[in-house]
Parts: structure tokens; C-alpha cells; sequence
């Protein structure tokens, strides 16, 4: 029987990215850096798993770091580019620019409606789940997961299971009771390396990713309830 539904956060709960990439071009104007990432750019960079991740490997690419920053002076740059950024991202979500995904609230409720355990899995940081989750399901948005891994807990990022194994640990599950709902390939190889069958909303930024091995791929969760999620997950274990 399915027991849990484990959820990514951006693009998967929330159409968030258009609104980071603001607040990373915010961030390096801040810094004193000509860098400007558009929407092409932005959607490759979203195969590198994490914010600091991105920047540094945005970084590397371009050959030219400043004369004398070496080491730690290049992660110290770089954690301020993203103490910057992250802070104009939670005002942008407090300023109300960004929603839930269609259908994403209803099952939500569904879930605890139906005996369902709900837990997040995630590379994002703890303050962009919070500032979101808040935002749009309240104060008391905590009491709606049983389980939240992060950035902060599972430092090695997606496609690195890590995120997941932690997840299924801490509910106490097999992989074999638990659902995904994930946007991108990077997620759904983490999820599936746990052996985790998967379910993909894909947004703008991830609609060309290859999602071979996925239960379902779906624009949004929208009409989708509890019977979609148990059936599909009942032909995941009737096929393996």
C-alpha cells in the first residue's frame, strides 16, 4: 500500500525559478559583478543541483576569477552572493510573486484527509522552504510533513540519493510504500536510485529534460487526487 508522498520544492510545489534567477542577478549586481543570467543560461545552470553550486560552476566556466581571490576567498564570495540572493528571493515570495502549483494545495489536503504521510526532499535551503510554505499554507505549514530533508541535512545535492535515503530513514518507510512527485531529471535519477517510483510535473525549464523510468509525466497536478496517485503506485509494484 502507498503510505507516503514525498515532494520536491521548486518547481515542483511552485513555479519558483522564474523568480530565483531574479534574485541572483540581483545578487551579483549587489556584488559589484557585470554578470547577468538569462533564460537560456539559467536553464542549463539548473542542471547543477543547488544555488552555490550553480554560481561556482557558472564561475568556473568563465575562466576569470579576480586577481587574489583563490580558495576561501572564492566560497566566501560565493556564500555572499547567496546570502544575497536568498534574502531577495524570500522578499519576492513574502511580496506575493510566487504561488503553488495547480493542484498542488488539494492534495495536500487529500493527504492527511486520506491517513497519508507527506514529507519534502529537497537541495533547496531551509529558509526558501519556509519562506514559501508559509507564504502559502500558513504559519502551521511544519504540521502538514512528517519529514523534511534539505540542503542543510543532505548536503550531497540530486541526482545523489542522498536527499532520499534520508527521507525514507527518517519516516520509517521502504522506498517500495512511498511516491515522488519531482520536476527534473536531476530528482528523478536521485529518486529512482532509491528506488523510489517517481511521478514528474514538468515546468518550462524542465519539459526537455529525459524522464525515462518516470510512473507518469504530467504538466501539473491539477484533477490528480489520492485514487491517480494509488493506482499508478500499485502498477509501479505490480511491474517490478
Amino acid at each position: 500500500m502507498l503510505h507516503a508522498l514525498i515532494l520536491d520544492v521548486d518547481g515542483t510545489l511552485a513555479d519558483t525559478e522564474m523568480v530565483h534567477l531574479s534574485a541572483f542577478n540581483h545578487a551579483f549586481k549587489e556584488v559589484g559583478l557585470d554578470w547577468r543570467w538569462d533564460v537560456p543560461l539559467y536553464t542549463k545552470l539548473l542542471e547543477v543541483s543547488g544555488g552555490k553550486e550553480r554560481i561556482r560552476a557558472y564561475w568556473e566556466s568563465r575562466g576569470d576569477l579576480p586577481q587574489g581571490i583563490y580558495g576561501g576567498a572564492v566560497e566566501q564570495t560565493i556564500g555572499r552572493i547567496h546570502e544575497i540572493k536568498t534574502a531577495a528571493y524570500e522578499q519576492a515570495v513574502q511580496d506575493g510573486q510566487v504561488q503553488l502549483r495547480p493542484g498542488v494545495l488539494k492534495l495536500i489536503h487529500a493527504a492527511a484527509q486520506g491517513s497519508l504521510a507527506l514529507a519534502i526532499a529537497t537541495t533547496t535551503s531551509p529558509v526558501n522552504i519556509a519562506s514559501l510554505l508559509h507564504r502559502t499554507l500558513g504559519p502551521d505549514w511544519r504540521m502538514h510533513f512528517a519529514v523534511i530533508e534539505d540542503a542543510s541535512t543532505a548536503p550531497r545535492k540530486k541526482p545523489d540519493p542522498m536527499v532520499y535515503h534520508q527521507t525514507l530513514a527518517r519516516l520509517g518507510l521502504p522506498a517500495s510504500a512511498c511516491l515522488v512527485v519531482e520536476d527534473s531529471a536531476n530528482g528523478l535519477r536521485a529518486a529512482r536510485k532509491a528506488g523510489l517510483p517517481t511521478v514528474i510535473t514538468v515546468n518550462p525549464f524542465t519539459a526537455h529534460h529525459d524522464f525515462s523510468g518516470a510512473l507518469r509525466v504530467l504538466p501539473n497536478l491539477e484533477g490528480i487526487g489520492l485514487p491517480e496517485l494509488r493506482q499508478w503506485h500499485q502498477q509501479a509494484r505490480s511491474a517490478a
